[in-house]
């Protein structure tokens, strides 16, 4: 499976991401600030090339509290700079906090706060990305590139390579568990991490014929509507709602395929089209019932709000770009769109960080009617 671009009319920038740890740098936009009272102290922290998991189990040994006590609203890149915030626990003060001195982490800020942090809890991140060794004209197109990205749905939500394991074979895994051609791993997370990608993989699938077909841009009879900020709807009007997705107000949501998962009304254009998925892959909404406790199914959004693009050129062949991303979406997605290199999914996570980014594969070749995802 080739994933198309929505830029295919610009040439691609080349270039080469994260030749320093400087060029990725993230920044949190929380979903609030800390109040300035209550037992808890947020710190906001900027980490240099250290994980998420690393940073805050060396900020509880030096604060001498158990790591587990400590909470955070998004994993962010090992190889990057990045800054978000960190909630530590009582009796601890803003002040001890600010005092920790630890290599490749500064403590900028600290405040109380009533409760901890919860995953989750960010609006998204803000990222500002430096491309060296770029083609010529690089910066225009670029620009031209996040133009065209920031326009209503916005970019396009592939799930990338981190999602299929490191061989590429998850997806492929996951479909043999579904038709009982592999066991199940006694760690339930290790089965629905498979069926996952699975589901993945068909999301990828139905995105590539909504792109190739001319029809991202575009409301379809029946489809599963999310209204910004909102609740999902069928549409029965596409007349309507066409306005109101190039608006922005809404956007069409795409199947993570699942018993439980809101399809398109029967009969619609958009139910005819979510089966053909399932049909080119051989597989059934009845052979997923059984497997309805691990992947019971749900509905993701076509696209990715892009805000606030920008592009600096820094030399001939070095440009900057940067733009906001909503909580959980990838900036290699973006990337892929202005880089257009033969494989650039496979730069990593890029803001929240997929737990999931290194499942387990199966040496197994694909079962029929479906290929590793690429």
């Amino acid at each position: 499976m080739t994933l198309p671009y929505l830029t295919a009319e610009l040439l691609g920038i080349g270039g080469v991401l994260r030749e320093r740890v400087e060029d990725f740098d993230v920044t949190e936009l929380p979903a609030y600030e800390p109040s300035g009272a209550g037992e808890h102290v947020f710190a906001w922290i900027e980490k240099r090339d250290l994980t998420t998991p690393f940073a805050i189990g060396q900020l509880a040994r030096a604060l001498g509290v158990p790591a587990r006590d400590l909470g955070y609203a998004g994993m962010k890149d090992r190889r990057a700079v990045t800054r978000q915030w960190i909630s530590l626990p009582p009796p601890l003060a803003p002040e001890q906090v600010l005092a920790v001195e630890i290599e490749g982490l500064r403590v900028l800020r600290a405040a109380r706060h009533p409760h901890k942090l919860r995953t989750g809890h960010l609006r998204g991140n803000r990222f500002a990305l430096v491309l060296r060794r770029c083609a010529p004209g690089a910066a225009a197109t670029a620009s031209a590139a996040l133009t065209a990205l920031a326009a209503a749905p916005g970019a396009p939500n592939w799930y990338g390579e981190q999602r299929f394991g490191r061989d590429g074979d998850n997806a492929a895994a996951g479909l043999a568990l579904v038709r009982r051609q592999r066991r199940f791993d006694r760690d339930a997370r290790k089965n629905r991490l498979l069926l996952s990608a699975l589901q993945s993989h068909l999301f990828n699938r139905w995105l590539v014929r909504r792109l190739n077909d001319g029809a991202y841009r575009e409301v379809l009879e029946g489809d599963v509507l999310r209204k910004v900020g909102g609740g999902v709807f069928a549409c029965t009007d596409p007349g309507v709602d066409q306005p109101r997705l190039l608006a922005g107000e809404v956007v069409p949501t795409g199947p993570m395929f699942g018993v439980e998962m809101r399809g398109p009304p029967p009969g619609s254009v958009a139910h005819r089209r979510e089966a053909e998925v399932l049909a080119e892959a051989e597989l059934t909404l009845e052979e997923l019932a059984t497997v309805r406790k691990l992947a019971p199914g749900a509905r993701r959004d076509a696209a990715v709000a892009l805000t606030d693009p920008a592009v600096r050129e820094l030399a001939p062949d070095v440009i900057e770009v940067s733009f906001a991303l909503p909580a959980g979406a990838y900036a290699t997605a973006v990337l892929r769109e202005l880089q257009k290199a033969p494989d650039p999914l496979d730069h990593g996570e890029a803001g929240d960080a997929d737990p999931e980014r290194h499942g387990p594969g199966d040496d197994a070749p694909a079962p029929p009617g479906l290929a590793a995802p690429t």
